[in-house]
Parts: C-alpha cells; structure tokens; sequence
C-alpha cells in the first residue's frame, strides 16, 4: 500500500471517529443521524451529472436491494442512537465496528463460503468474541454475560446486524451492478449507489422515528389524532443542527476516501485492514475529551477487537 493510499484512509478512519463522537456528544438521537444521513448523500449529488443516463438502469436492476440495504442502514442509525444514551462511546464504538465484521464472517460461513476463511481470519475472530466479552467490564473478575444486558450493548450490537445486512446487501449489489454498467466507471457507479442507498435509508429512517413518535403519543396516554404531527418529529434542537451537518459531510468524506484510497492500493485488504485504525481513534476521543472511563478490560479489549479485525481483514 502506497503512503498516498495510507494518508487516505488515516484521514478516512479519523472522520469516521469523529461522526459517531458528534453523534454521542450531541445526546445521540435518531434525527440527528437522520439529519447527518440527509446532509450525507446531498454531498453525492455532484454525482449525477456524471451517471444520469445509467440511473434507470440501476433503479431497474436494485430497486429491491436498494429497499433492503436502506432498512438495514436504518436499523443501524436507529440501534446507534439507543447505543450512545446508555453506553460509553470507547465501549460501543468498538463493539459496532468489530462485531459487525465477526456477523458478516458468520454470514459467509453459513452462506458456505466457509473456504474463504483462512487461519489468521479464523484467528482474528475469536479475538473479536474476546475482545467484545472483556470490554462492557470494570473489571477482570467481574466478567459475566450480564454485562451484556445493557441496553448499551444490546443496541450496540443490534447496530452491528445493521451493519452486516447492508454490507452483505451492498456487496451482492455492486457484483450485479459494475459489470450491468459498463463502461462506466466503477467509482461512479458505487458512488451512485451509494446516493440511492442514502436516499432509501432516509425514507426507513424517517418512518422508524415517525412510528416512534407514534408510540411515544400512544404510551404518554395522548388521545388519538392530538399526538405530535408528523414533521414535528423531525424537529432538530438548533444547537444540534451544524454538528448534525458535520456529521454529514464526516459520513461522505470517510466513505470517499476509501473510494481513492482504493486507486493507489494494489490489495484492497490492506485497506481494510488499516480503516480499524478508527477504533483507537474513537476510543480516544471518547476517553480523553468524553472524560469516559478507563479501566483494564477496555484496554485490553480495545486491542484484542483491533488486532482481530486485522487478523480478518488479511486472512
């Protein structure tokens, strides 16, 4: 990997980190991600000068996988937020990353791509599982799968499905979807998607926080027809909206970079490999401006979750 590629995806994982810190420090709500996934595939819009002609062909050939991964992109804005209002984020912003990566390894094995997996993969997930059973803790003797009934962590790793589903989905897509638009460029037409993919994950996450709305009218004792209206749900405090938009734009520059970083890389695996560098960043940033907790399961599970990412990614 070229230093180019590597500054690329340094600077790539350094945005990703400091999304999900803005989305913690700013209470963690679902509009908030609603409103940095809006701001998020806006910036892709340039894109469409470029693709126009090929857009109704990839409504034609996706529209069913563009649903999908919308939901399961949702799911995993929906799951963030819950995570970060009961969990720290030095804790569930490792947990998300890695176990997202153990699912989709446990999705391949039971889709009979198990071949695929070689020793240092196989290696690297059950540094993962250890990793994730040591970080909820305080500490060593403390450890028990009761740590794992905060809604923290439960969330954490309900977002972690999310994960797994589009990254399966958005996989199986752009297999389809490269060759079907050839000539054009592959960026562009993963760029493209990955607009769509924005667009349909605003439409799922939009009805999540309405039908939420819904509920909390129901369960307050509102009589029917007086709960709130349905764009009053989307309501954004004022202070949250500019970080909301940086969140946004962190979403967009992240998954570009790895785009171009893609280009001056001869294997993709490292690349893959070295994006796990966010964990420490997130940590950190949790860590030292957050003022979370440090303790030595944290420490150790920080670098069991990072060292088996890697162990997968090149395995």
């Amino acid at each position: 990997m070229t230093l180019t590629a590597m500054l690329l995806i340094a600077a790539s994982a350094i945005a990703h980190a400091l999304w999900n810190w803005l989305g913690k420090r700013q209470g963690s709500t679902a509009v908030f991600f609603f409103t940095a996934n809006l701001m998020g595939w806006l910036c892709l819009l340039p894109v469409l000068p470029f693709a126009a002609r090929a857009l109704p062909a990839m409504l034609v050939s996706a529209w069913r996988l563009l649903l999908v991964t919308g939901f399961f992109q949702a799911l995993y804005y929906a799951s963030l937020a819950s995570a970060y209002r009961d969990g720290d984020l030095s804790m569930v912003y490792p947990i998300v990353r890695s176990a997202a990566v153990l699912f989709v390894t446990l999705a391949n094995v039971v889709l009979g791509r198990a071949g695929e997996l070689g020793p240092l993969a196989v290696a690297g997930s059950f540094l993962i599982v250890f990793g994730i059973l040591l970080l909820p803790h305080a500490g060593f003797r403390g450890i028990t799968l009761r740590g794992f009934r905060s809604r923290g962590v439960l969330f954490a790793l309900l977002a972690a499905v999310g994960t797994m589903g589009y990254s399966i989905v958005d996989d199986q897509a752009l297999r389809i979807l490269r060759p079907a638009l050839a000539p054009m460029a592959p960026t562009v037409t993963t760029l493209l998607y990955a607009l769509l993919e924005g667009a349909s994950t605003s439409l799922w996450l939009g009805g999540f926080i309405v039908a939420s709305a819904a509920r909390r009218s129901r369960t307050s004792g509102v009589a029917a027809g007086s709960g709130v209206p349905p764009l009053q749900a989307f309501r954004i405090p004022p202070g949250q909206l500019r970080p909301a938009l940086l969140s946004g734009i962190a979403i967009f520059v992240a998954y570009t970079l790895v785009l171009i970083a893609m280009g001056f890389a001869r294997n993709v695996t490292y690349i893959v490999a070295f994006r796990q560098m966010s964990i420490p960043i997130g940590v950190l940033l949790g860590l030292a401006v957050l003022g979370e907790p440090l303790n030595p399961p944290k420490i150790v599970g920080v670098l069991a979750v990072t060292a088996g990412l890697v162990l997968v990614a090149v395995g």
